[in-house]
């Protein structure tokens, strides 16, 4: 749609160039909003002969005017979206290497049995330890027992032929035998007592025990004799 403006002729020179770029700028902006288009506008200034300024757009001056002539680029509508670049696919994590099982440890070696832990005890409510007995086996072998009347024992009896040669047989025959004991006296009853706690200990340290646990409790059981009765003076 043409656009026209009609300025006073008789304006200074300085302030009528400043009109003109003003209207040029106003023109401009107009026909790019009225429009919409990309192309640009032409604007047209127009002096008639009695110097009269007129502006136009888009529509050429009358015959007998002096016509000058300007393009007016229009602003681009929107601006172009700025190029993102594609994100790069993710990479695969790869797998984490499989746990190693733990190399077997060893178990510790078993503890030495420790001595049972001494209380203190006075010396009047001491007593004298239990009675033990020193036996002897048939074949003149000693040991020290607190049961005096040992059961008897099926001994084997070694069978032998007419040439007097050592015979192996099927069958087997033994003789009961009973192990002689006698007490130990009171004098020498505490020494026996360490002895046979001695005895206890190095073969729960260094033999083989078919019940340790209950090697291990009558272990505990001497060592309380020998420090809490009259042996631990």
């Amino acid at each position: 749609m043409p656009l026209a403006r009609r300025f006073p002729s008789r304006l200074p020179r300085g302030l009528a160039r400043a009109w003109w770029k003003l209207a040029l700028v106003l023109l401009g902006l107009a026909a790019a909003v009225q429009t919409g288009s990309a192309q640009g506008v032409v604007i047209y200034r127009c002096t008639d002969a009695s110097g009269a300024l007129t502006i136009q757009n888009d529509t050429p001056c009358p015959k007998g005017s002096k016509q000058d002539r300007r393009v007016m680029e229009a602003a681009p509508s929107s601006p172009t979206p700025p190029f993102v670049a594609p994100m790069a696919a993710p990479r695969p994590i790869a797998p984490a290497a499989p746990a190693r099982a733990p190399a077997p440890v060893a178990p510790p070696p078993e503890p030495e049995p420790a001595p049972a832990p001494e209380r203190t005890i006075v010396d009047s409510d001491r007593l004298p330890p239990p009675w033990l007995y020193e036996c002897r086996t048939f074949d003149d072998d000693s040991y020290l027992s607190e049961n005096g009347n040992p059961p008897p024992r099926c001994v084997t009896l070694t069978t032998t032929g007419l040439s007097g040669m050592i015979e192996s047989t099927n069958t087997s025959a033994c003789e009961m035998k009973t192990d002689r004991c006698q007490r130990v006296p009171d004098g020498a009853l505490c020494e026996a007592w360490r002895k046979r706690l001695r005895e206890a200990q190095s073969t729960l340290r260094f033999g083989v025990t078919e019940n340790r646990e209950r090697d291990l409790a009558e272990v505990a059981r001497m060592t309380r004799i020998t420090q809490e009765s009259t042996c631990g003076y």
